[in-house]
């Protein structure tokens, strides 16, 4: 299935937490914060308000977007005001 975005929305693809700990300790599900970080995926049309491009590491907001998932894989739309920065 292909997804592609409308206007100021980016589409990104979450990045899987650790389930360990350095420690060793088994963190559950349940437990664990959700991820902030994840990859540009695809790119509404909007070039004017759009400032990021498919495969760049992004931090967004914690609770922002609306979580989607394409083929086996956990994926966020968000709008680029939820985009917080540019990991390089």
């Amino acid at each position: 299935m292909k997804v592609k975005p409308l206007g100021d929305r980016v589409i990104v693809k979450l990045e899987k937490s650790e389930t360990k700990s350095a420690g060793g300790i088994i963190i559950p599900d349940t437990a664990q914060e959700k991820t902030q970080i994840g990859v540009v995926v695809e790119v509404g049309d909007d070039k004017d308000v759009i400032k990021v491009k498919p495969g760049q590491k992004v931090m967004h907001d914690k609770y922002a977007g609306t979580q989607i998932k394409i083929g086996a894989d956990e994926h966020l739309v968000l709008k680029m005001s939820d985009i917080l920065a540019i990991i390089e």
